[in-house]
């Protein structure tokens, strides 16, 4: 294969994922999404101000580079079967780029997510002119929608159905476009400008809760942390470079490792009775929590899922499907873990139903 290399930019400096402080669920969350983006995706509700956003641009910053051939407005492997064939050769040019981070803004048309067909260029010339839309370029990276709850519910639809089977089609005038748009699916929001409808909130993988910090001497060092970021950013992420290099390390040995994680047939037992106790519709429950507790015994480096792996998971890919009511608040994990205790006889983690686990 020729190799050739993509004119690097300059980069904005963005704040080191490492260095965000609290908020684990979030980041536990974002972190199993990226060694096993068939977790589905992940839906962050929380107060303004909590770092949502920045976290999202901090995890993709700390991806590595990946190879992709060099023109392909898709982003596609060099080893992916279909462009070798659509070329009739495997000697394709290959570049590196970041992961691509697409943001998808509010008032985005479906045109605009999906992309369009030039119709009358199609009937005078015979070809299919296909313009990109953001799931074109979202391929092979993640996906950002801020304030998705405000999002228009049919495009909400499309990107789910798109994260859900890793395509997207476009179709005018009998004429079809397909390609590839496997992306991780982050949405944000503040429940106090209101949730997703259940039938949609289901189909994100996980749901994390965030809060204000509310602890003073933590808020002073999340202060500190930022403006120690804004006044000098270079020599912020050189500190933090170390830290930043282990775990995407991490994280690549994590994505190699997911094949041979095994979870025994009694723990997924359980985890159905858990579901089916809790009333949750339908089997995503059951098959992202699998998903999760395997993403995260990889990346604990073991090949073998424990009890501890499913009870860290298990709140964040239950607790949005319990709501059946539209005007139902979501709970707060207190009942996935109570009946997760019950059902794997554990003892109950707090008072609150809660055991923050720290992501390292």
């Amino acid at each position: 294969m020729s190799s050739t290399a993509i004119a690097a930019k300059p980069r904005r400096a963005v704040f080191p994922f490492t260095a965000v402080i609290g908020q684990d669920d979030m980041k536990l969350a974002l972190l199993l999404n990226v060694i096993d983006p068939k977790v589905g995706g992940v839906m962050i509700m929380g107060d303004r101000g909590t770092g949502k956003s920045t976290t999202i641009r901090a995890l993709a910053d700390l991806l590595p580079a990946i190879d992709v051939v060099a023109d392909d407005p898709f982003s596609r492997s060099p080893e992916d079967p279909d462009v070798q064939a659509e070329r009739n050769t495997t000697d394709l040019p290959v570049a590196q780029k970041k992961v691509p981070m697409i943001d998808l803004p509010l008032g985005a048309t479906e045109d605009r997510v999906c992309g369009t067909i030039d119709i009358e260029k199609a009937l005078s010339e015979g070809v299919k002119a296909f313009e990109p839309g953001l799931l074109a370029k979202a391929n092979r990276g993640i996906l950002y929608v801020d304030e998705v709850n405000l999002l228009d519910d049919h495009l909400v639809d499309v990107l789910l159905d798109s994260a859900a089977s890793g395509w997207n089609t476009v179709e005018r005038e009998g004429i079809s476009i397909r390609h590839p748009a496997q992306f991780v699916l982050v949405g944000s929001g503040n429940p106090e400008e209101g949730e997703l409808r259940p039938q949609l909130l289901d189909r994100f993988g996980m749901h994390a809760e965030i809060r204000t910090v509310r602890d003073p001497e933590l808020r002073v060092q999340i202060v500190e942390q930022r403006s120690a970021f804004d006044q000098d950013p270079q020599a912020f992420l050189d500190q933090y470079a170390p830290q930043q290099t282990e775990l995407q390390d991490r994280l690549v040995t994590a994505q190699n490792l997911l094949k041979q994680v095994t979870l025994d047939h009694e723990h997924r037992v359980k985890i159905s009775q858990v579901c089916s106790e809790l009333d949750v519709d339908g089997l995503r429950g059951d098959i992202v929590t699998n998903r999760a507790a395997k993403a995260l015994a990889a990346y604990e480096g073991r090949t073998e899922v424990t009890v501890d792996d499913i009870r860290r998971v298990i709140a964040l890919c239950l607790r949005h499907r319990l709501r059946k009511d539209p005007l139902e608040s979501i709970d707060s994990g207190y009942k996935v873990e109570k009946t997760f205790a019950q059902v794997f006889g554990v003892m109950e983690a707090d008072a609150n139903g809660r055991q923050p686990s720290a992501v390292s």
